[in-house]
């Protein structure tokens, strides 16, 4: 392994820091650095126009203190929007460097183009129509080196000229230009995706990340990562290995990401091959994003020890077997106790199991049932670290809950209180996101275009739960976004993106999984 010196980055790719480029990007994560140098998608569309010899690129953060490139030389920003509340750490970025926070005070030349993608963008981008001039739906790796050699190639043309064209290419949404459908982009994955800048400063250190798989065919009912992202797609087995040993050859900390790792058809092989190697004295410290219970299997826990996890994390998200049906999770009790043997048999200290409270058609049984699943683990496996950590329900554009809306958060809370009594009465911890903070995360994600003077409202307000509430004043029910039930039959704010397999099919799914308990109007 090439040793790396202290504070240094190892760039995987050839780049030529001193370019003699006409045109310059400014790639813009919003948070700091250390985030974004862990952030796989943001550093691999960086990678992708970095490589380019004609165009300059530099990564700002919401840390960047100085830039090489000065912004009046700047002819396009491009923004990864991946969270909800992204859109704070946005807007304080364009403050920093005097830009408009509309596109529409953008109109001279003396601003360059702003555009955002990821994967809140895609599912809905209507609440932030008025702060970007364009938006990539889907999958950027190929678009977005196409959206800056279109900028690049037609500079001294007009922004109106340059939006137009950028209006008809497939995948790419332009307000008031882009035809009544923009289809999503998706990308075949004939290669990995991986950390192409290793970085001490990352937030994992030194750690090598590589994409194995992208989306999930288990589709529960709530999960933006499994329909936005369809179909699944797998990177071949020897794209994969070729890949770690690229990673080998510079760190010993790998990870694998994807939604559903263990889906992938040679994933044993995968786990034998890494584990061999550290049999056979390659030391390799090995993560993996979290993985489903009826997927655990001897080979993956040997590797995960060998590899030095004590602890990993299984998503069951419910109690009862019942809810489980209801949100496409169809695990039984028996395949959870079998996870926690293979565990507990192969060398793992404990597990952490995630769950979500205010599933759609959930009561105090299905709660219950989560206690009484808790006690009987503890009860079988005394010396075995059981934790339990909780979100709450989100409904998400493009899911097939799309339609549920949340349980207030009175309700929520008290739900929450519940758990966590009863857990500590059998000595087991659980952690809870914050539940009023999910309550603003559904309203952005179900908003529209009526969000403007809202979000700038919350920005100006500095941000906290207090400026959230401020929405009466921009006459903003945000209850009505959180909370409703919409029909099947009424229009959505995201229903112009073309996502495949469409919307039908979303309601369809919805009407069977909702079946034995409809909540919500048809």
């Amino acid at each position: 392994m090439k040793k790396m010196q202290n504070n240094s980055d190892i760039y995987l790719y050839k780049r030529n820091p001193s370019k003699n480029a006409d045109f310059n990007i400014w790639m813009a994560f919003p948070g700091p650095e250390s985030f974004a140098l862990s952030s796989l998608g943001y550093l691999w569309m960086l990678k992708t126009i970095d490589e380019t010899e004609d165009i300059d690129i530099e990564p700002i953060y919401q840390d960047t203190k100085t830039t090489r490139i000065h912004k009046k030389n700047v002819g396009l920003i491009g923004f990864s929007f991946s969270f909800d509340m992204d859109f704070l750490a946005i807007f304080s970025m364009l403050e920093q460097y005097g830009i408009p926070l509309k596109s529409s005070d953008r109109k001279n030349s003396s601003y360059p183009l702003i555009f955002a993608g990821g994967p809140v963008v895609t599912a809905n981008p209507k609440p932030y129509v008025d702060f970007f001039d364009f938006f990539i739906i889907g999958d950027g790796e190929d678009l977005n080196l196409t959206v800056a050699r279109l900028c690049k190639e037609n500079k001294d043309k007009s922004k109106a000229d340059i939006l137009k064209m950028l209006s008809d290419i497939e995948g790419i949404y332009v307000p008031g230009l882009s035809k009544k459908n923009v289809k999503k982009i998706t990308k075949r994955l004939s290669e990995c995706i991986y950390t192409p800048i290793i970085s001490e400063r990352a937030f994992f250190k030194n750690t090598f990340i590589i994409e194995v798989e992208r989306g999930c065919a288990n589709r529960c009912g709530f999960c933006l990562a499994s329909y936005l992202n369809l179909p699944v797609r797998f990177v071949p087995y020897e794209e994969i290995i070729s890949t770690i040993e690229l990673g080998l050859q510079y760190t010993d900390k790998i990870a694998l990401l994807g939604a559903q790792i263990t889906a992938h058809p040679k994933f044993k092989e995968i786990c034998n091959y890494i584990y061999d190697k550290i049999k056979y004295g390659h030391k390799i410290n090995m993560s993996i994003s979290s993985m489903r219970v009826d997927a655990f299997s001897p080979e993956v826990v040997k590797m995960l020890v060998a590899a030095g996890q004590k602890n990993t994390t299984l998503a069951i998200e419910a109690g009862s077997e019942r809810l489980r049906r209801v949100i496409n999770k169809n695990l039984s009790e028996e395949q959870i106790f079998n996870a926690i043997k293979i565990a507990s048999d192969n060398g793992l200290k404990g597990l952490k199991f995630y769950g979500m409270i205010g599933l759609p058609t959930e009561t105090m049984d299905d709660l219950q049932e989560m206690v009484l699943l808790a006690e009987k683990i503890k009860k079988q496996y005394k010396s075995f670290d059981i934790s339990f950590g909780f979100s709450s329900f989100v409904p998400k554009p493009n899911t097939p809950f799309q339609w549920c809306g949340r349980e207030t958060t009175k309700l929520l809370e008290k739900k929450a209180e519940y758990i966590k009594k009863e857990l500590h009465k059998l000595g087991v911890k659980a952690q809870f996101g914050s539940i009023k903070w999910d309550y603003y995360q559904a309203v952005l994600s179900r908003g529209d275009e009526n969000f403007t003077e809202y979000l700038i409202e919350v920005y100006k307000k500095n941000s906290g739960l207090g400026a959230f509430k401020s929405a009466a004043k921009n006459r903003i029910d945000t209850d009505y976004y959180a909370l409703s039930n919409y029909t099947y039959g009424q229009e959505l704010p995201w229903d112009f993106i073309d996502i495949k397999p469409g919307k039908e099919f979303l309601i369809e799914e919805s009407r069977n999984l909702l079946a034995s308990n409809q909540k919500i109007g048809v």
